[in-house]
């Protein structure tokens, strides 16, 4: 069986194959587009980026989230809703969030409005089933308690990598352009994606919310673990 996670990095994308029988691969693409090739005979890829936009309010998927990994709630941010990330600028985007949500955007999220909207649009094209999830709920479930220090910090970092170890995925050996390019932190996120992907690729995972709701397309709203 082969599974993918995948997480966001300064110039791309960052992608952890997990394959029976085989050590863990890193892969670099510049584009989702270009996941074709890595994940096209996966049994489910797992993105840390939200699939599905809200229009008004927040996510159930969020809130639920915030809730579970406690302590580390601040990592898990509300999804924008649709008209804040399509707005061309930062100050028309709090406008927009304002207007729907009652609070503002922050740059944080807004720049990564074309991340989000490249998701979106790679879906209908995507090669294998395409699952969302966030690291900090993942890292939650593996370690069976939300992460004792931001994965920020070398505390967090060592927690979160002996925790993946445990679960027999080792990075000692991620190299190549994947190394240079990726943050420790994104190489960690993507990892725990791959992990939190092969409990669904099983059936083993669990969503929040449990059943996931359904967006406007009718695509399940939901954030696996």
């Amino acid at each position: 069986m082969l599974v993918v996670g995948v997480d966001a990095c300064t110039t791309g994308w960052i992608a952890v194959v997990l394959a029976d029988g085989e050590r863990p691969q890193a892969r670099y693409v510049p584009s989702i587009d270009a996941l074709g090739s890595v994940a096209g005979d996966a049994a489910a890829l797992a993105v840390d980026m939200p699939i599905g936009l809200p229009t008004e309010g927040a996510r159930h998927a969020d809130l639920l989230a915030r809730a579970f990994v406690g302590p580390r709630r601040n990592s898990v941010f509300l999804t924008p809703v649709r008209e804040a990330i399509e707005a061309h600028s930062h100050a028309a985007a709090t406008r927009a969030a304002a207007e729907r949500t009652g609070s503002g955007i922050s740059q944080q999220a807004y720049g990564l409005a074309r991340k989000f909207l490249e998701v979106e649009r790679w879906l209908p094209r995507a090669p294998c089933p395409v699952y969302e999830v966030h690291p900090e709920v993942s890292f939650t479930v593996l370690l069976q308690h939300p992460a004792r220090a931001s994965k920020n910090s070398w505390a967090g970092m060592v927690e979160r990598r002996h925790a993946l170890e445990g679960a027999g995925i080792c990075l000692d050996h991620i190299d190549g352009d994947a190394a240079v390019r990726a943050a420790v932190d994104d190489v960690l996120d993507a990892a725990v994606a791959a992990w939190s992907a092969a409990r669904i690729a099983r059936g083993l995972a669990r969503s929040f919310p449990d059943p996931p709701e359904a967006s406007q397309t009718g695509r399940p709203v939901a954030i696996w673990a």
